[in-house]
C-alpha cells in the first residue's frame, strides 16, 4: 500500500526522484499515465495488468468506455528509475499534469500521484472534508 506525501523538483531534462518508500514496492520499471483531477497516476506493473485485465471485458460499444480507454491507454509510458532513483517523466505526461518545476508525490493505496506542486495545493481543499465524509458514510466506509 502507498502513503506520504514527498516535495520534489523536476531538473532541466524532466527527471524528478522517486520517493525510496515508493521504489519498494514500484520496483525499477513501472507505469505513468494521464490520471484524474489533472494529475498522473503511477502503477507497478503488477496493477497495471490486473487494471489492464478488468478493462478488457469493458464494451466497445459503450462510447465512455473506448474514450476513457483511449485517455487512459494513449496517456501510459513505462519508466525506469536510473541509478539515482530518478525517472525521466515524458513531456507529454508533464504538460498533461501542468508540471514544470515543483511536484507532489502522493501515495494513494494501490498508486503513487504525481502532482505539480500548484495544483496539488489547489486541489487540497480541506474546506469540502465535510462533503467527502458525508459521501464516504453513504458509500458505508467508516474510519
Amino acid at each position: 500500500m502507498f502513503m506520504g506525501e514527498y516535495n520534489h523538483s523536476i531538473d532541466a531534462k524532466g527527471r524528478m526522484i522517486v520517493p525510496a518508500k515508493f521504489r519498494e514496492q514500484l520496483g525499477n520499471e513501472f507505469v505513468v499515465t494521464k490520471g484524474l483531477d489533472g494529475c498522473l497516476f503511477v502503477y507497478s506493473n503488477e496493477e497495471w495488468h490486473r487494471i489492464e485485465e478488468n478493462l478488457r471485458d469493458k464494451p466497445l460499444t459503450s462510447r465512455e468506455a473506448r474514450k476513457f480507454m483511449r485517455f487512459f491507454f494513449a496517456g501510459a509510458a513505462t519508466c525506469e528509475v536510473d541509478k539515482q532513483g530518478r525517472i525521466l517523466l515524458p513531456a507529454n505526461l508533464r504538460e498533461y499534469a501542468g508540471i514544470d518545476k515543483e511536484v507532489v508525490s502522493v501515495g494513494v493505496y494501490s498508486r503513487v500521484e504525481i502532482w505539480s506542486k500548484d495544483r496539488y495545493l489547489e486541489n487540497s481543499d480541506f474546506d469540502e472534508m465535510d462533503e467527502i465524509a458525508d459521501h464516504m458514510a453513504e458509500l458505508g466506509i467508516g474510519i
